[in-house]
């Protein structure tokens, strides 16, 4: 019976996407990839929803509002997981849905998850995926009717990591990138995020790197993660309850940006706990509504 509920849930799901554009992020070989066949599967969520794991070929679905609502704004939606599936429904098609709404054009992206036997260098391989996904929406911003001064990046949980390490891993390209395709995003929008700080690794960090990584390798790769006067726009969400990514997480991260003067703007849930998608239930309060005026300027 179950077998037969994971079939129909994956029939409904593919269904929902056949009216939406799939776009592979690459059309030939993906950087430091290893040769492998597809293995990606999906498993049934607490939620009712399908989880996606092993993912090995990257996509981005898009998901454009209607053309008289259409403002050009452009969002990259990052579901969480941490890193070892992705909740594409809770926290990217309903999202997208809710962006539609608001004019705003929404990019599910379907992101590989650190794994050596995929990966040559797994440390870089979903960042590789975010920065194919913004250059690939500025590449192809007429047909989506897009401004390209107007793409920012969504996400949740492990998500948000991501969208966080786009966020201030910009200046160096992890792709081909020969027509010099501006790789950072005009704002970002963390939702409960595993958030990496320049003196410590994350449980999340440590999937890339494993338990003993190499000092060099760290300080690197901390050292880009530094906020600076040119890490986007942020707007972060959080409960204090959290118990699965603590809190500190996302204050630590304003902090930053707040001594580095970058426009920012944080909403602390008394409870909520984690994964809490669109919708806190233990709140009477939309945090989307206050993203939404706080993206005014981008609407």
């Amino acid at each position: 019976m179950k077998k037969i509920l994971l079939i129909a849930l994956a029939f409904q799901f593919t269904q929902l996407l056949i009216a939406q554009q799939v776009v592979y992020l690459y059309s030939g070989k993906i950087p430091y990839s290893k040769h492998i066949t597809n293995r990606e599967r999906s498993i049934l969520g607490a939620d009712g929803n399908p989880r996606f794991s092993k993912v090995s070929e990257p996509t981005l679905t898009v998901f454009l509002p209607a053309k008289e609502k259409a403002n050009g704004t452009a969002m990259i939606i990052c579901p969480g997981g941490g890193y070892a599936h992705l909740s594409i429904v809770g926290e990217g098609i309903d999202v997208a849905k809710l962006l539609n709404e608001w004019g705003v054009a929404a990019f599910v992206l379907k992101y590989r998850l650190p794994d050596d036997s995929i990966m040559e260098r797994k440390e870089i391989g979903p960042l590789q995926d975010a920065q194919r996904a913004i250059q690939l929406i500025r590449m192809n911003a007429k047909e989506w009717n897009v401004n390209q001064k107007k793409v920012g990046i969504m996400g949740f949980s492990a998500g948000g990591h991501l969208a966080a390490t786009l966020g201030t891993h910009f200046k160096e390209a992890f792709i081909p990138n020969e027509a010099k395709v501006n790789l950072r995003p005009d704002f970002m929008v963390l939702a409960y995020p595993v958030i990496s700080v320049p003196d410590s690794l994350s449980r999340v960090d440590r999937m890339f790197f494993g338990a003993n990584p190499s000092p060099q390798k760290v300080k690197d790769y901390l050292k880009g993660f530094k906020v600076t006067k040119q890490t986007p726009p942020t707007f972060l969400v959080h409960a204090k309850d959290d118990k699965a990514v603590n809190v500190n997480n996302s204050t630590s991260f304003y902090n930053e940006l707040q001594k580095n003067g970058v426009s920012a703007k944080i909403h602390l849930y008394e409870k909520g706990g984690h994964g809490f998608g669109l919708n806190n239930k233990m709140s009477e309060e939309k945090w989307t509504d206050w993203l939404k005026i706080w993206m005014k300027k981008y609407l």
